[in-house]
C-alpha cells in the first residue's frame, strides 16, 4: 500500500532521517513509528505514576513533624 507524505516539513524530516542512517524512506518512517510506539507504550501508566509519587512524597514526610489535622485546621482549609 502507498504511503504519501503531504506535509513538506515531515517529508523533509523523514528523507533527512534516511539520508543520515542511509536507508530508504519506507524504512526510516518504519523506524520512526516502531521506536515511538515502543518509547510510548513503555512509559508508566497514570496509576503507576500516582502510585510513585505517592511513594515519594511518604518518603519525604514525616508526621511526627507536622501539625495535628485537627478540626481547626480542616476548617482553615475551607475559609476564604
Amino acid at each position: 500500500m502507498a504511503f504519501h507524505i503531504k506535509n513538506t516539513e515531515t517529508d523533509a524530516l523523514a528523507r533527512k532521517v534516511a539520508a543520515l542512517k542511509g536507508i530508504g524512506l519506507t524504512e526510516a518512517v518504519h523506524t520512526a513509528l516502531k521506536n515511538e510506539l515502543e518509547r510510548e507504550q513503555n512509559k508508566p501508566s497514570l496509576v503507576e505514576q500516582s502510585i510513585e509519587f505517592a511513594r515519594r512524597m511518604r518518603a519525604k514526610g514525616d508526621p511526627s513533624k507536622g501539625l495535628p489535622a485537627d478540626k481547626a485546621f480542616i476548617d482553615s482549609l475551607y475559609e476564604d
